[in-house]
C-alpha cells in the first residue's frame, strides 16, 4: 500500500529498488516453489462476455503471453493477470485478459482479472481524487498549511504543520518519514491482526528521523489527507470516497475491508515467503494499517474504470485534473527510474513513447496490483498475488506493464478450434 515499493526498509532495498508502489515493505527473497507451470489463457475481459456464437476471436497477444509466463516460470510467482481495453478498437477486441499461474494453490484453481485483490496504493488516487474535488468546491486549500486543519497534530521532532501544505502531502514533499520505516514493519507479518488508527501511525512517523531528499513517498501523507478530508467534510474518508467516487462509478466489487480480515466474494488468494523461506498464505490481513493510503480491495476491471474515468474528465474539473498531473521527479529506489509523482498520480515513461498515468500498489501479504491509461487511450490494469522478490523478477514485471501498453492493437484471427480456449 505504501507506494514505495522499495522492498526493503532500510538496508535490503538493495535488489528491488524497484519494487513499485505499494506498501513499501520489506520483501524476503523468495524459495522456488514446486508446482506445474500453467500457460497464460487470453480470456474475454468480465465486463464484454463474448455472443455465443462468436465468429472470430481477438489475438494473438504472443508479447504479453510471453511476458506472462516468464513471471511463472522463472520468476516462481503464484499467479498473474492483465486486464486490457483500448479506446481505439471499437469491436469486442477491445477489451480482453490474459492470465497465468494460480490463484489458489489449495484447489488449483486458475488467476482470473474477475477476482477481487488488495489494491494496495492505487487507494491514493482515490484519496486524493476527493481532496481535489473538495479544493475545487472551494472547501480546501490546497496551499493551506497542514496546521490550518488539524491544529498541533504535526507540531514535534521537528516536524511542523505549519511549514506543511495539503498539496505538499498529496506530491510526498512534506519531509514526513513514513511509518511503515519504522523497526517493527521490519517483518509485517507478525502485525497482521492488529487494529490501528491513523492518528497513532502519523504518531509513530512523527517518532523517526527525518527523510532526506525532497521527495519521499510517505504512507503517513495520505493518513493526513484522510483526516483533513473528515475534518473539511464531518464524514470519514473512507465514506466520503465512496459517496463521491466508488458509488457513482458503479464499482461494485470496490470495497473497504475496515477490521475483516477477509476479502468477501471471489478472489486470488495472497502469498508471501517467510522468514524460514515457506510460502505463506497472506491473505487473511487487518489493512487498517494502510486506511486511505492502501485499504480498498477492488479488481482489475473496477481500477480500470476508476482511472480511465478520472484521467477522462469526470470526476475532476479539468483545472484540478491539471493539477493533478503536474508531476515532480520520484526518488528511483522508492518508485523506479523515470518515474514521476503528482497529487496521488505516477507517470511512468513508456519504451514505446510517451507515458502512462495511474498508480501501482503492494501489500504485504502479497497482492500487488497496477492500473494505468497510456498515451493512446489503451488501460491496463495488472494483478498480481505474489509480490516479486528479486530485481529480476521486478523487471519482469515492468516488462509486463510495459508489453500490455506497447504491443500492437488487437487483431481478427481465426476461430479458436473446439477445446480451445477463447
Amino acid at each position: 500500500m505504501a507506494l514505495s515499493l522499495h522492498t526493503s526498509t532500510k538496508g535490503r532495498r538493495a535488489g528491488v529498488a524497484a519494487l513499485l508502489a505499494a506498501l513499501v515493505l520489506p520483501v524476503a527473497p523468495a524459495a522456488a516453489q514446486p508446482r506445474p507451470a500453467q500457460p497464460p489463457v487470453a480470456r474475454p475481459s468480465p465486463a464484454q462476455p463474448p455472443p455465443a456464437r462468436q465468429q472470430s476471436v481477438c489475438g494473438p497477444h504472443s508479447d504479453l503471453r510471453h511476458a506472462l509466463r516468464t513471471l511463472a516460470d522463472r520468476d516462481r510467482i503464484t499467479g498473474a493477470t492483465v486486464l486490457i481495453t483500448d479506446a481505439n478498437v471499437a469491436d469486442s477486441c477491445g477489451s480482453w485478459a490474459a492470465s497465468v499461474g494460480t490463484a489458489d494453490l489449495s484447489t488449483g484453481r486458475p488467476m482470473n482479472a474477475g477476482d477481487r485483490l488488495r489494491a494496495g496504493s492505487v487507494t491514493k488516487t482515490f484519496t486524493a481524487t476527493v481532496v481535489l474535488q473538495l479544493a475545487a468546491e472551494h472547501r480546501l486549500d490546497l496551499d493551506a498549511p497542514v496546521d490550518r486543519y488539524l491544529p498541533g497534530l504535526v507540531r514535534r521532532n521537528g516536524y511542523d504543520g505549519r511549514d506543511i501544505t495539503v498539496r505538499q502531502l498529496l506530491r510526498h514533499t512534506s519531509g514526513l518519514p513514513d511509518y511503515l520505516d519504522a523497526p517493527e514493519w521490519e517483518h509485517p507479518e507478525r502485525l497482521r491482526y492488529r487494529h490501528f488508527e491513523p492518528r497513532e501511525l502519523v504518531n509513530r512517523a512523527l517518532d523517526l528521523p527525518r527523510p532526506s531528499g525532497t521527495w519521499y513517498y510517505a504512507t503517513t501523507n495520505y493518513l493526513l489527507a484522510g483526516m483533513i478530508i473528515r475534518e473539511v467534510t464531518g464524514h470519514e474518508p473512507e465514506a466520503e470516497i465512496t459517496r463521491r467516487v466508488i458509488r457513482p462509478l458503479g464499482l461494485r466489487d470496490t470495497y473497504w475491508p475496515g477490521d475483516d480480515t477477509r476479502i468477501r466474494g471471489p478472489h486470488s488468494r495472497s502469498y508471501f515467503t517467510a522468514e524460514d523461506g515457506r510460502l505463506v498464505d497472506g491473505t487473511a490481513w487487518n489493512t487498517t494499517f494502510g486506511g486511505v493510503g492502501g485499504a480498498l480491495v477492488s479488481t482489475p476491471a473496477d481500477l480500470g474504470r476508476f482511472i480511465t474515468a478520472l484521467l477522462g474528465g469526470r470526476l475532476l474539473p479539468a483545472d484540478q485534473l491539471a493539477d493533478m498531473r503536474r508531476t515532480v521527479a520520484a526518488d528511483p529506489d522508492r518508485l523506479w527510474p523515470g518515474a514521476r509523482y503528482g497529487l496521488g498520480l505516477i507517470a511512468s515513461p513508456l519504451r514505446c513513447g510517451g507515458r502512462w498515468w495511474g498508480h501501482a500498489g503492494t501489500v504485504p501479504g502479497g497482492h500487488r496490483a497496477l492500473t494505468a491509461v497510456g498515451p493512446g487511450g489503451r488501460t491496463v490494469s495488472v494483478a498480481l498475488n505474489q509480490v516479486p522478490a528479486t530485481l529480476r523478477a521486478e523487471q519482469d514485471f515492468h516488462d509486463v506493464v510495459q508489453t500490455a501498453f506497447c504491443e500492437d492493437p488487437p487483431s481478427r484471427a481465426t476461430r479458436p478450434t473446439e477445446g480451445e480456449h477463447q
